[in-house]
C-alpha cells in the first residue's frame, strides 16, 4: 500500500513543501529505508517512528518499507518528519482509514511513548499551508500558539500525542483547533525591559539615541566603564515603534527557524536585542553551518545587535558586517545553493576610549588611545553614523533621584518622526537611514548656510564621500524630530558633532 503525506522542508526561514511517500511492499526482504537525502537524525527518525507506533498500541508493518521524501533534491534534517511518517505508515496499512489527511500538513518530533514534542520553524509551515490553501495543520502542542499567529483563514490542530492524531483522523476524537489571536494587541501590550528613567544622568547621550532611533541609524557610544553605555544600549528597543504585524511575524519565523521561541510563545512581542560576546565566530554573527542557520545580525531584524568592547571582536568578523550593513540581507552560499537571512538591524556599539578604560590623559596615553581605535576600520566607522561621548556621570546625579528622560518621552519623540518619514516617503518602513542617494538629494537639501558648514567639516575632519551622506542622513532626521520641512545649520550643526572619530586615513 502507498500513502502520501504533506509535510514541509525548511530552508532557511522559509518553508517549502515536502510530499513524505510510504511504501508498503509485500514482497521482499523486511527492511526499512529512507531516501530523499535525508541527514542523520531523519534516518534515525524510523526507530522513534517504530517505538511510538507500538507503544501506543497500533501495530507496525513487518514487510519492506520504504519512506521517499520529496523533493529528493533538497536536504532533509532534524525530527520534523517523524509524525508525518507515523501516519504514512499508519495510512499505508490502513490503521488510519480516512481521507481527511489530504487536506492538512504534519509535523513533529515522537517520543518512544508516542508523545509529541516542539519542532522549529513552525510559524513556517503554517504560512506555506495557507499558501497551499490546505484546510490546516497539525503540529505539536508547544507550537499551537506560534502557528495560530498567521491568521483565521487555517485550523490548528495541536495534538499532545500520536493517538490523539490517530483517534482524530479517524474522527473518533475532535481536536478543538487553537484559537487565533489579536498579533496587533498582543505586541502593543508589551512594556519596555529596560526604562531610560533606570539611566543616570546622562542626557546628551538619550538624545543622541533618540535620534538614532528616529532614523534607524547606527550608534557608537565610546565611555569609561560604569558609565550606562550597556544599560541604554538594552533600554534602545523600547525607544522604537512597536512591531508592526509583518515585522513580528518575519521575526518570529527567523527566531523559529532558529529554535530560539519559547514554548507556547505566539510571537516576538518586543523589537530583539542581541548582544553577542566579543569572541564570537563570524558564522556565529553572520550565519552558516552545513545547513545554513541564522546568525546573530538576523536574530537582531526589525531591533538592535549590540556589540559591546567593539575593538576586541576580531577585525576578520567585524568586516563581516559591512554587507548587512548596507543592504540588511546575508547572503550564506553553499555548493548546492545561497541562503538569503534577512538583517535589517540597529548596530549600536560601545567601547572604551583605551584599553586600560578612560580618556587619554597625556602624550602617552593619546598614543595608546590611537592604537585602541586603529583596531576599527576606516570603512567600518564610515558605516556607523553616530558617535556619542559617554562621560562618567557627577555623584550627585547618581545620589540622586531619577528625574531624566524615561522611555515613554523618548519612543513619543520617535514615533512622531517616524511618521513624518512614512508620509513622506510612503512607507513604515522606509527610514532615513535607508534612502538611497537620490532620495537623500532629494529630501535633505540642505540650506546655504548648512552646506558651508558641511564644506567646512569635510575640509577639516577629511570625511569621506559616505561619512557626509551620513551627516546628511542624520540632519535630515533631526529636522525631522524638530517637524522641520527643511535642514537647517542647526541641524548640520548637531549632525557634524555626532562623527567624533572621523580622522583623515
Amino acid at each position: 500500500m502507498l500513502s502520501q503525506v504533506h509535510s514541509f522542508v525548511l530552508r532557511g526561514i522559509e518553508a517549502i513543501a515536502c510530499e513524505v511517500e510510504t511504501d508498503i511492499a509485500d514482497r521482499g526482504v523486511a527492511k526499512s529505508t529512507v531516501v530523499g537525502l535525508p541527514d542523520a537524525s531523519v534516518k534515525e527518525s524510523l526507530e522513534r517512528v517504530h517505538s511510538a507506533i507500538v507503544n501506543s498500541g497500533y501495530p507496525f508493518p513487518a514487510q519492506r518499507l520504504l519512506v521517499n521524501l520529496a523533493p529528493a533534491d533538497l536536504k532533509k534534517e532534524g525530527p520534523v518528519y517523524d509524525l508525518p511518517i507515523a501516519v504514512g505508515l499508519l495510512l499505508a496499512n490502513q490503521t488510519i482509514d480516512s481521507q481527511i489527511h489530504r487536506k492538512i500538513m504534519f509535523a513533529g518530533e515522537l517520543a518512544l511513548d508516542g508523545r509529541l514534542r516542539p519542532i522549529k520553524g513552525a510559524i513556517s509551515m503554517a504560512m506555506l499551508a495557507k499558501q497551499m490553501k490546505l484546510d490546516g495543520i497539525v503540529l505539536p502542542l508547544d507550537n499551537a500558539p506560534e502557528a495560530a499567529a498567521v491568521g483565521h483563514e487555517l485550523a490548528v490542530y495541536p495534538a499532545d500525542s500520536l493517538a490523539s492524531v490517530v483517534a482524530f483522523l479517524n474522527g473518533q476524537r475532535e481536536i478543538e483547533p487553537h484559537p487565533p489571536f489579536d498579533a496587533e494587541q498582543y505586541i502593543a501590550g508589551a512594556p519596555p525591559e529596560v526604562d531610560f528613567s533606570d539611566v543616570r544622568g546622562q542626557e546628551a547621550v538619550k538624545r543622541a539615541l533618540t535620534i538614532a532611533a528616529a532614523g534607524s541609524h547606527n550608534v557608537l557610544m565610546i565611555g569609561p566603564a560604569g558609565t550606562g553605555k550597556t544599560l541604554c544600549a538594552k533600554a534602545l528597543p523600547g525607544v522604537l515603534p512597536p512591531l508592526s504585524r509583518d515585522e513580528a511575524m518575519q521575526t518570529t519565523s527567523i527566531w523559529s527557524a532558529a529554535g530560539m521561541m519559547k514554548n507556547g510563545e505566539a510571537l516576538m512581542m518586543r523589537r530583539p536585542y542581541r548582544s553577542p560576546h566579543h569572541t564570537a565566530s563570524a558564522p556565529a554573527l553572520i550565519g552558516g553551518g552545513t545547513i545554513p542557520r541564522p546568525g546573530e545580525v538576523s536574530l537582531a531584524h526589525h531591533g538592535v545587535l549590540f556589540l559591546d568592547e567593539l575593538p576586541e571582536f576580531s577585525r576578520t568578523v567585524l568586516e563581516t558586517l559591512r554587507q548587512p550593513l548596507e543592504d540588511g540581507v546575508v547572503t550564506i552560499a553553499r555548493a548546492h545553493s545561497a541562503i538569503r537571512f534577512p538583517a535589517r538591524f540597529m548596530l549600536v556599539a560601545a567601547m572604551n576610549p583605551t584599553r586600560s578604560g578612560d580618556f587619554a590623559t597625556d602624550e602617552s596615553s593619546q598614543r595608546d588611545m590611537d592604537r585602541y581605535l586603529s583596531r576599527i576600520s576606516g570603512p567600518l566607522i564610515d558605516r556607523i553614523d553616530i558617535h556619542v561621548e559617554v562621560p562618567r556621570i557627577p555623584f550627585h546625579q547618581l545620589a540622586s533621584t531619577p528625574n531624566g528622560t524615561d522611555t515613554k518621552t523618548m519612543r513619543e519623540q520617535v514615533i512622531a518622526a517616524r511618521s513624518v518619514q512614512t508620509d513622506r516617503h510612503g512607507s513604515p518602513l522606509k527610514t532615513n537611514a535607508t534612502l538611497s542617494g537620490r532620495q537623500l538629494d532629494k529630501f535633505a537639501k540642505l540650506d546655504a548656510a548648512g552646506q558651508e558648514l558641511l564644506r567646512q567639516a569635510m575640509t577639516d575632519l577629511g570625511l569621506s564621500a559616505r561619512a557626509y551622506d551620513k551627516v546628511r542622513r542624520v540632519s535630515r532626521t533631526i529636522a525631522d524630530l524638530e517637524n522641520s520641512t527643511d535642514v537647517r545649520e542647526q541641524h548640520v550643526a548637531e549632525a557634524i558633532s555626532y562623527r567624533l572619530l572621523d580622522r583623515k586615513m
